[in-house]
């Protein structure tokens, strides 16, 4: 009788320096590789729309930076980029690698859903395990299809889901004091 085991391969930074150079994102969550094509027009229209919002804030208060797709290298086996973050001043000067990638979790990240029930799960499962993990403050998870946003802020050291606005709802965060903006300004 032969016993075989399966060893689950582990996928590491130096693994991505050889996928090719495409229109893929590559991203390694607890050694899985994700690959995700590019997105709905929709998807990044809510993204741009939203970061256009919280770069105003953060450059009438002076505090921080709002990126689109920053790549995060929190290890060896979790290389994250998320959809759009907001990082403060002093994350900016502490945690950039020689190559202008992160080491530590921004203190917002955001995901916008795309359509595939993969990248749905990864979204809302291993990534919020990640962020969760790493430290990130809050998370913000958008569907652009349903018009929501749930909001994970983190209490007692892990992200927790504390409420899930709606269309007609106002986005505010302890993160940006005096922001509010209408849930439905992101999707129209």
């Amino acid at each position: 009788m032969t016993v075989t085991t399966e060893t689950k391969v582990r996928w590491t930074s130096a693994d991505l320096e050889l996928m090719p150079d495409d229109d893929c994102r590559y991203e390694i969550i607890d050694g899985d590789l994700y690959v995700t094509r590019a997105p709905h027009w929709k998807h990044q229209d809510v993204i741009n729309r939203l970061g256009t919002y919280l770069t105003l804030w953060a450059i009438n208060h002076q505090q921080g930076k709002v990126m689109q797709a920053p790549g995060f290298i929190f290890s060896d086996e979790n290389n994250a980029i998320p959809d759009l973050v907001w990082v403060s001043q002093k994350t900016l000067e502490e945690s950039t690698d020689t190559s202008g990638h992160f080491t530590a979790a921004p203190e917002l990240a955001v995901e916008v859903l795309s359509q595939t029930p993969k990248d749905i799960s990864r979204d809302r499962q291993a990534k919020l395990k990640l962020y969760s993990r790493v430290g990130v403050h809050e998370y913000w998870i958008i569907d652009w299809q349903k018009q929501e946003i749930e909001i994970y802020r983190r209490s007692q050291a892990r992200l927790e889901l504390i409420c899930t606005l709606f269309s007609e709802d106002l986005l505010t965060s302890p993160l940006f004091p005096e922001f509010s903006l209408k849930v439905a300004q992101i999707f129209n």
